[in-house]
């Protein structure tokens, strides 16, 4: 299949390349950028004119929900909604049912990816079996069976001796891990960040110190066993100033932050809805703040969905009791060029943490279109206005606070090696 998208804006970070021009693509890969190659006949030609080319962003925070809790997504609806939204590779989540401790698990979520034929997904495993925190995964075999990377995402692990040993093994098989920084014992039954609104709403609060206290751990064992390391979903001010400083001293380290949390405060929570609920939990304004710069300076290298399905009943409750998350993967980019909108992120910048910078990080052949790669990329409509409404969403998830409001920019097909999704 050889493919020409003419005439569209090619926005690549990884290029440094923002222009008008076509986009040439041959058995699932790209062939060449600009002027016509010799001898190539397009078997079918796209017309982008007035639409942005942009590579596949990658997403490393989406929980596809199956096996086990089909009742909130399915790896057929997640992917699909990922797809809708420009996603073209997710990483997704070991918290499944079973949790991915077993190749067979991982083998099962790949096989259901490529016969949705949606986006690419790269599974990661669990640190600890069963994400129980006492006996050490089989790390090397879930690396083999295609686990990107291990974790064992926000669950405690029995004590620091065990994190020690696990960091010990995976380094010696220079496997990348994935922290979740959080001190159980401060965030415990938290489900707001600890502040004047969390006070005054009567809501448990979690402080920021059950981050950067993690965090300062993690650090330590980091430099002491040399692993490579990757910090998810990071909340803080602080823990943007200890990334900056652990990479100033030479630490391989990378970190990532949700979108919610550079777009949403505490502030929101005046209403209880718990729609809002997340965890980490929404923060300051000042912690927001920084969190952009962190994204400016290059301390934070990608930015997420932190996309969390959850059936309609997951959030009819008091706000404490909801289950926490969003759903807002098939949005991301509309969302995310608030912020460009806004005067705070640079476009380049804020596609380099959706495309390159995510990819990068877990060492993922995606993300950009220089000659050679896989043809994954969108379409991308920077003028089109439109409401997002629960009835027209892709994923199986109720739980988005963005429900109803007005969007700026829409995907308007989506490719994945070449082939269209959407």
């Amino acid at each position: 299949m050889k493919l020409c998208i003419k005439n569209g804006r090619i926005i690549d970070p990884s290029q440094g390349l923002d222009a008008v021009t076509d986009l040439f693509i041959e058995d699932e890969k790209v062939l060449a950028i600009g002027e016509n190659p010799q001898g190539f006949v397009a078997d079918e030609v796209v017309d982008a004119t007035g639409l942005w080319v942009i590579p596949g962003m990658v997403d490393l925070g989406v929980a596809l929900r199956e096996p086990g809790l089909t009742q909130k997504g399915s790896i057929a609806s997640e992917t699909r909604a990922a797809v809708s939204g420009g996603v073209t590779t997710v990483v997704c989540s070991p918290e499944t049912s079973p949790i991915v401790d077993t190749p067979a698990v991982a083998a099962l979520i790949q096989d259901k990816a490529l016969m949705a034929g949606q986006a690419n997904v790269f599974p990661l495993g669990a640190l600890t079996q069963g994400l129980k925190g006492k006996t050490l995964s089989n790390m090397v075999s879930l690396t083999e069976a295609g686990c990107v990377a291990l974790s064992n995402h926000r669950h405690p692990l029995e004590s620091t001796k065990v994190l020690s040993r696990a960091l010990e093994y995976a380094a010696t098989h220079d496997l990348l891990v994935v922290f979740h920084p959080n001190e159980e014992s401060l965030a415990d039954g938290g489900c707001a960040h600890e502040g004047v609104i969390s006070i005054t709403h009567g809501l448990a609060g979690i402080p920021d110190i059950a981050e950067t206290v993690a965090l300062a751990r993690d650090l330590i064992l980091v430099e002491r066993t040399g692993v490579k390391a990757h910090f998810a979903r990071l909340s803080s001010a602080k823990s943007i100033e200890m990334i900056a400083d652990a990479r100033m001293s030479g630490l391989d380290v990378t970190a990532d932050v949700a979108l919610h949390n550079l777009l949403l405060t505490d502030q929101v929570l005046n209403a209880f809805d718990g729609h809002y609920h997340v965890l980490p939990p929404l923060r300051s304004e000042d912690d927001r703040l920084t969190l952009i710069e962190g994204i400016k300076s290059g301390v934070i290298s990608a930015i997420c969905s932190d996309h969390q399905p959850h059936e309609k009943m997951a959030k009819i409750a008091p706000f404490a009791a909801t289950e926490p998350g969003m759903a807002n993967i098939e949005v991301l980019l509309p969302l995310a060029m608030k912020l460009v909108d806004d005067g705070m992120i640079d476009l380049s910048v804020l596609l380099s943490c959706l495309t390159i910078g995510p990819a990068s990080c877990f060492g993922i052949d995606a993300g950009s279109l220089s000659k050679g790669s896989f043809a994954d990329f969108f379409l991308f409509d920077s003028t089109c206005h439109w409401q997002w409404r629960p009835e027209n969403r892709r994923t199986k998830g109720h739980n988005s606070p963005f429900f109803g409001d007005e969007m700026i920019g829409k995907v308007q097909a989506t490719y994945v090696s070449g082939n269209k999704v959407l």
